[in-house]
């Protein structure tokens, strides 16, 4: 790559992961389509995407784990709950046609905007709910379904895992938000990364410049989210969920 594109490619990488370590997800937002934009094939650009994204979650692990460790249980579950399906949609993604998929999970994404916008309280307070045999088996089946749609469509997918955690478990939105980014980042995206690279090219002469771009924007995101209260969080996640939305629906 030339020099200016790599320059713009780092900034653009800067801003994506940046955005996301502070609302809790929504890096391919901005990430994905310049990929697409300076030449990569869609599948070439997500498994690039994918192991770049990783570099986001190592860099968020560090300014969050900073403030104290997460809960080792509840992160085993996740992992374990969503990792199978990450493997399954990147597995599905080829046989996908690429545009209806795109509006639909548009207006899923969008979806949580407004569900988060219409419930002024939630995600403020800690409320701890559904820890029964039922409510992880439900809970679970949710991680799945959203593995899945991270590991054949990136766009946002951390936004699902993040209200789902809010909603389904009663974590705050700042808490929630450590839990994707450690999990989703590193665990989930990088088991999307080793499965699309065993199915489809990654452009190994990108990587160096995006993983810069996502490591700095994951911790400084990282550490604006921590520095900001509750409500200055859910006024991000819901923004970026409708950005997400409106431009997947758009294309």
């Amino acid at each position: 790559m030339e020099l200016l594109n790599q320059l713009a490619l780092f900034l653009i990488s800067l801003l994506a992961n940046l955005l996301s370590a502070f609302s809790g997800g929504g890096a391919g937002l901005i990430q994905l389509p310049a990929l697409i934009f300076l030449g990569l094939p869609f599948v070439v650009a997500l498994a690039t995407h994918k192991v770049a994204s990783v570099a986001l979650g190592i860099g968020a692990t560090v300014r969050h784990l900073s403030e104290g460790g997460l809960e080792k249980r509840l992160s085993l579950f996740i992992l374990m709950t969503g990792l199978p399906g990450v493997v399954v949609g990147a597995n599905l993604i080829v046989d996908i046609p690429g545009r209806v998929a795109e509006i639909a999970l548009g207006v899923l994404t969008a979806g949580l905007g407004l569900y988060s916008w219409l419930r002024p309280q939630l995600g403020q307070i800690e409320s701890r709910q559904h820890r029964d045999r039922r409510g992880f088996v439900i809970g679970g089946a949710g991680l799945f379904v959203i593995g899945a749609l991270n590991g054949s469509l990136t766009s946002g997918t951390g936004l699902f895992v993040t209200l789902w955690l809010v909603r389904w478990f009663g974590f705050e939105y700042k808490r929630a938000i450590a839990y994707t980014l450690v999990l989703v980042g590193i665990f989930w995206n990088g088991a999307g990364a080793l499965t699309l690279g065993l199915i489809a090219q990654i452009r190994w002469d990108w990587i160096p410049v995006l993983l810069a771009g996502s490591l700095l924007g994951g911790y400084f995101g990282a550490h604006l989210a921590i520095r900001s209260g509750n409500r200055w969080i859910k006024r991000g996640f819901e923004l970026v969920t409708l950005l997400i939305g409106i431009k997947l629906i758009l294309g």
